[in-house]
């Protein structure tokens, strides 16, 4: 299994968190016992981490894709923009949590239009935009949003294309571990 504390991002140049702390709201870290959806408890809103010097492994190596990609403009830091992006280091997915405090954040302008022209680009690659609010997930495709749930530990997305009328349509589903 990947420990992800073992990924190391480096923020891009002139990027900072600043007075964001959304990533310490939108992700389980059971070292700290901070639960997805709600604050860590070592979160000191609008001005970072209590714990900052001791913090885990895993919250000193993360930076989100707004830190460490200076192509993505300032309406995508998380604390504007209510959601924090991420590829996940094995399948290459774009990550998209979600605030549960703002759950349509994702979809407003100019980010869904953007998160579909993202996963169009994806297709190619058999990677996909995939959104999150606490624990359901739910798939961006180029022509319809589909929810699959909550992902259990083993459960699989699987895509398939299929021939249309009209040309190839991507199908996606959750497939449970055996």
């Amino acid at each position: 299994m990947l420990d992800p504390a073992t990924i190391v991002a480096h923020p891009a140049p002139g990027r900072s968190c600043g007075t964001c702390t959304l990533c310490c709201k939108v992700y389980d870290v059971p070292a700290v016992e901070s639960v997805a959806g709600q604050w860590c408890r070592h979160t000191r809103q609008g001005r970072g981490c209590a714990i900052h010097a001791t913090r885990p492994d895993h919250c000193r190596a993360f930076h989100c894709l707004w830190m460490t990609e200076a192509w993505l403009g300032p309406e995508w830091k998380p604390e504007r923009a209510k959601m924090v992006l991420s590829l996940d280091p094995v399948s290459r997915h774009m990550n998209v949590q979600v605030d549960p405090g703002q759950p349509n954040a994702w979809r407003r302008e100019p980010y869904y239009g953007q998160l579909k022209r993202w996963a169009v680009a994806s297709l190619p690659q058999k990677r996909h935009v995939l959104v999150y609010l606490n624990t359901a997930t739910t798939v961006v495709l180029p022509d319809r949003d589909v929810p699959l749930g909550v992902f259990e530990p083993g459960d699989r997305l699987v895509a398939r294309e299929r021939m249309t009328l009209t040309g190839p349509v991507i199908d996606v589903e959750k497939v449970r571990a055996a």
